[in-house]
């Protein structure tokens, strides 16, 4: 975000329009509620966050970037959209680890579902992440 704040990075109109159509195959159906989700059940709270992997590969696709791992890695500088996709591509990534967990009766851990919700949608989060991009 800092260097699209910063004037470095000006998406292009693929950009945005990928951004847009983000938001709207990710929207959490969440009826008014903040995260964490708790009085939905484990596969809806993981599926929800899951769903973002595939969209995100869908997206990264569409605009001919490659998604790279980021722990452990400092992303270039400038960075752009291939990286922005990759840093919330691991979140989504992790809910799907977490479903082929919780189909093998392993209960994730809540904190972490907690925080993967808090990072993708609500106040502040990739949900609201158009609002982060001036141009």
């Amino acid at each position: 975000m800092e260097e699209a704040q910063e004037g470095r990075w000006v998406r292009d109109a693929v950009e945005r329009r990928v951004i847009k159509d983000i938001g709207a195959a990710t929207n959490p159906l969440r009826d008014g509620r903040m995260d964490p989700f708790t009085e939905d059940s484990w596969h809806v709270r993981i599926g929800r966050i899951a769903n973002w992997a595939g969209v995100l590969r869908l997206a990264a696709r569409s605009g001919g970037w490659v998604l790279q791992p980021v722990a452990g890695h400092v992303p270039p500088n400038p960075a752009g959209m291939a990286e922005l996709l990759s840093g919330i591509y691991a979140v989504g990534e992790q809910g799907e680890i977490w479903m082929r967990q919780l189909l093998k009766g392993e209960l994730p851990p809540e904190g972490e579902i907690a925080k993967a919700e808090g990072f993708l949608t609500g106040p502040g989060s990739v949900e609201d992440l158009e609002l982060f991009f001036y141009d």
